[in-house]
């Protein structure tokens, strides 16, 4: 089993910058690819991005692409999502998740692909 806790949400303004982290325990992530999704209000859940388990590679959807960085550090079993130049429509519950697979763009988007999600953290966005 592994349990993930996000951390780092917060209010922030339109352009403002902030850094979640994903910490794992009960076993190491270092097999693992990492995910980020975030639910909206009245939204449904939606990828953001993905790490692969060597942290070699990664993806992310295009609404994010330039602007959050996705990096992890398995010394600390802990994920990180590095968010700039914040858009009032980035306002969502932010979780992060993990699954035992092989990294392509068609799977790491899916949500039923992913074995354990953290609680979320909220973040919200003022114009």
């Amino acid at each position: 089993q592994v349990q993930l806790v996000e951390s780092g949400g917060g209010l922030v303004q339109t352009g403002g910058s902030l850094r979640l982290s994903c910490a794992a325990s009960g076993r190491t992530i270092k097999s693992y690819t990492m995910g980020w999704f975030r639910q909206g209000p009245g939204k449904e859940r939606e990828f953001v991005g993905a790490i692969s388990w060597r942290g070699d590679s990664t993806y992310y959807a295009d609404s994010v692409k330039g602007r959050f960085t996705i990096s992890r550090d398995d010394a600390k079993n802990t994920v990180y999502l590095q968010m700039n130049s914040l858009k009032p429509e980035d306002t969502a519950i932010y979780y992060c998740a993990a699954a035992l697979l092989v990294f392509n763009p068609v799977v790491v988007v899916t949500t039923t692909e992913y074995d354990y999600w953290g609680q979320g953290t909220q973040v919200t966005v003022s114009s």
